[in-house]
């Protein structure tokens, strides 16, 4: 029997469908984020337009990174000391719309781009504003203003709350303790965290009312070491938003500790290291703390760089983490010139080529057959404690395994960090953005 013939039957087909499209829009977003620093670095790390359109073909989502807020006035401001020319970008980026309309843009706050006189990221004016009713109005009126104006489609809270101490090395028990502890001991870290947690329920609530009355998209970013049990009431703010991007990445740093080298981003727990440190921890939290049908607007956070230290020569030859006695950040790459953090063409770059001098050994690749925890590469300090480094990073297949993992566990997708981070000219392989390729082609 035709489906004419059975208006039913054909009501049922198209319902049924309209659902199957509607589960499968929820899973397997790419949520990319652009740093628009990237446009005006200097050297080979410079990121044009053209060089970005590449990979907007795989984004269901681009985040503009980043705006901040006024201390004054509390409005969203831009963070580039020339702001005729960051409004004018944004309006290049919204416009590129056109040639890829399935592809959402946003505009972030935060980041911790947002940083207060000594260099640092701010966090007063942050709390501060959700103190105060009057703050609010102002920023959630500016924000509207702001997206509707230069053309986003909404608006990504990467909001600056106080972030968790880093904790010196301990065994295992006292660890799991520490961190048990340090559940109910939110004080440690914001003396008002009850009070700012609810604040923030009320900001995400009111401008997610608004957003949506207009068409806009609301979505919360998580950055790494922002405890969610302090700060996120969970159920009121995933309730509110379209999807939350996990901070699920940056465990290991040289900044929390220079004297210690480790994989920044294990997928699941390693022994004798700080319990939530990985993946698998952080989003069992918040599924544990929410209804399940909220994993779907859960992403996992991917980088396409890696955390870089200097090896000493106390810092052994084997490699193996965790690397004591290291010294620091490792020196900064060519192409972004940030030390302790080695973009994927730069760390593909230092695995492929032979150094200069003969009495230098490359750097060797030591992979990771359980695919839990991460690969890393080292060299070895010489006798003369020269010449040492240790890199633990993503690359195309770690990625791919993280994309697979959010496919066994139902989440959203993968929010990766950052598109000009990835081989954004195919120089390492001849494949532009691959990293960003292999978590499209899992997902």
């Amino acid at each position: 029997m035709s489906l004419l013939k059975n208006p039913i039957g054909a009501f049922l087909t198209l319902s049924f469908l309209a659902l199957i499209t509607n589960i499968s829009a929820e899973v397997g977003k790419l949520v990319c984020f652009y740093d628009s620093k990237s446009f005006v670095r200097e050297g080979p790390g410079q990121v044009s337009l053209a060089e970005l359109e590449p990979a907007l073909q795989f984004c269901n989502f681009l985040i503009y990174g980043y705006a901040g807020i006024d201390s004054e006035s509390f409005k969203i401001k831009s963070l580039d000391p020339s702001v005729t020319y960051d409004r004018q970008h944004y309006r290049q980026i919204t416009a590129l719309r056109q040639k890829f309309p399935h592809v959402r843009f946003l505009l972030s706050v935060g980041g911790d781009r947002d940083l207060d006189g000594e260099g640092v990221a701010d966090t007063v004016k942050y709390l501060s504003l959700l103190e105060q009713p009057d703050h609010r109005r102002s920023f959630k009126a500016s924000v509207l203003d702001e997206v509707n104006k230069y053309g986003f489609d909404g608006i990504d809270l990467a909001w600056q709350f106080p972030k968790t101490r880093p904790k010196k090395q301990q065994g295992f028990l006292k660890r799991t303790w520490s961190s048990f502890r340090g559940l109910f001991g939110s004080k440690a870290i914001d003396e008002k965290a009850e009070e700012h947690k609810e604040q923030f329920a009320t900001l995400v609530h009111e401008l997610a009312v608004d957003l949506v009355r207009g068409g806009k998209l609301i979505s919360l970013t998580m950055l790494p070491h922002v405890p969610a049990e302090v700060f996120i009431k969970l159920p009121n703010v995933l309730a509110d938003v379209d999807f939350v991007n996990l901070g699920t990445y940056d465990f290991q740093t040289p900044e929390r500790d220079p004297k210690v080298g480790d994989l920044p981003a294990p997928l699941q727990a390693m022994y004798d290291r700080e319990p939530s440190h990985n993946v698998q921890y952080q989003v069992e939290y918040w599924l544990n703390q929410t209804s399940p049908s909220y994993a779907q607007k859960l992403n996992i956070g991917v980088t396409s760089y890696g955390r870089a230290w200097t090896m000493t020569r106390n810092s052994g030859i084997t490699g193996y983490p965790p690397i004591p006695e290291t010294d620091g950040a490792a020196p900064a790459g060519r192409q972004t010139g940030i030390p302790g953090i080695l973009s994927w063409p730069e760390t593909c770059d230092l695995l492929q080529q032979q150094p200069q001098a003969k009495d230098i050994p490359r750097l060797r690749k030591v992979g990771d057959p359980t695919k839990r925890f991460g690969i890393y590469a080292y060299r070895a300090a010489d006798d003369k404690g020269e010449n040492g480094l240790w890199i633990g990073y993503e690359d195309p297949t770690t990625a791919a395994i993280k994309a697979g993992y959010v496919q066994s566990q139902g989440l959203g997708g993968v929010a990766f960090h950052d598109l000009s981070m990835d081989d954004f000219r195919g120089q390492c392989a001849g494949e532009k953005y691959p990293i960003l390729r292999s978590i499209k082609f899992r997902l």
